[in-house]
């Protein structure tokens, strides 16, 4: 979800030069007296002072892994009340996107898919939460941008949903497309980047429109209900949670266009290569075993699959899991206990849930969409 006022001092070259402004020092000083592995210490203490980040210490033997393995569980830090991304039930039970996610991603690390715990965050402390250590992974926190990737401490290792700002209509209007709203009134939060992207795409198309705006989103889902304005715009996934609680959600509909591009994925704090990886390749797995036809229920069966791609993606034909520190079979237990991404999208915010959305972007990049997996070899 776009996040306004932009992060970043504007100088979008500056925020490399030190890699993230966030020096994960990886050493270990020896007593009494300084030797090579103290004056490491200090030269990295010093320079990250000067790049004005904190300091995250393990020992030369540890890493972030060994750390999330010690505690016993993957801190995963969401947001509560993210329908079809990530809400608890009354019983505490978590369910969404996200959750599915961060279970996949305990069930590489452990084996186990319970073996998570989710921490609600806030947006105005997420990314602090990360790099303090309070939790070890955020699933979909916010937009993945320049100034976000480089700046703050931390690193977006792909996309899990594609987002974008798009536009909620009825459907006894007749509107199928944006490009039919020329002339229409258009619900949006003021001064914000939602704002600005509905004023370009419609100034640039020399398209009429009126903006009907308000500084509270509640207000507008409100005016839209009662008929104030067409459309009403925003982020997808969140005109698809809006729509739920409008009187009669069947009677509206999510515009198939999005006029701007929000990819959301996991972020992890800057640093360690090896978490990283982790969880990059989590989130591929998800994707490639889709790509693979791989399931939850046909996973075991896929172990005697004569094609060669599938054997290695399962761990029969190689051990893909070794250079991360992994058991052999994380792949194979990954879809079996948690499932594809398609799975996890369609139980979540597919058409046949109350979000009720099309996967759009998010189909596979063979049907249409943008979701890709790097090669398993």
């Amino acid at each position: 979800m776009s996040v306004p006022p932009e992060l970043g001092s504007g100088n979008l070259g500056s925020s490399m030069r030190f890699n993230d402004r966030l020096i994960y020092a990886n050493f270990r000083v020896r007593k009494p007296g300084l030797c090579a592995n103290g004056y490491l210490a200090v030269a990295l203490l010093a320079i990250a002072i000067v790049a004005g980040g904190p300091v995250y210490a393990a020992s030369a033997a540890e890493g972030y892994l060994d750390v999330v393995r010690a505690r016993g569980h993957v801190n995963c830090g969401v947001r509560d009340g993210a329908t079809g991304f990530s809400s608890a039930d009354s019983q505490g039970q978590w369910s969404g996107l996200d959750v599915d996610f961060c279970a996949a991603l305990a069930t590489a690390v452990f084996g186990r898919k319970s073996a998570v715990k989710f921490i609600p965050v806030k947006n105005v402390n997420d990314f602090q939460a990360l790099r303090s250590g309070d939790v070890d992974v955020l699933p979909r926190s916010t937009s993945w941008t320049l100034t976000r990737d480089t700046e703050l401490g931390v690193r977006f290792v792909g996309v899990l949903f594609y987002d974008g700002q798009g536009f909620l209509a009825r459907r006894n209007h007749v509107i199928s497309s944006v490009f039919a709203l020329s002339g229409a009134s258009l619900c949006v939060v003021v001064g914000t980047q939602s704002a600005r992207a509905v004023r370009d795409f419609f100034d640039a198309r020399k398209m009429r429109y009126q903006l009907v705006t308000s500084e509270s989103w509640d207000d507008l889902v409100e005016i839209y209900g009662k008929g104030g304005c067409t459309v009403l715009a925003g982020d997808v996934s969140v005109l698809a949670r809006a729509r739920m609680k409008l009187a009669q959600p069947a009677n509206h509909v999510v515009l198939p266009e999005m006029i701007t591009k929000e990819p959301l994925g996991p972020v992890v704090r800057s640093g360690d290569e090896q978490w990283f990886s982790v969880v990059r390749w989590t989130l591929m797995a998800l994707i490639a075993a889709e790509e693979l036809g791989a399931k939850s229920d046909n996973i075991a069966d896929l172990r005697q699959s004569s094609i060669l791609a599938v054997r290695r993606f399962v761990g029969v034909e190689a051990n893909l899991g070794a250079s991360m520190g992994l058991a052999q079979d994380w792949t194979y237990q990954v879809i079996r206990q948690v499932g594809n991404y398609g799975e996890i999208f369609d139980r979540n915010l597919g058409e046949n849930t109350a979000m009720g959305l099309h996967r759009g972007l998010n189909k596979l990049w063979n049907q249409g969409g943008l979701h890709y997996a790097a090669p398993f070899r």
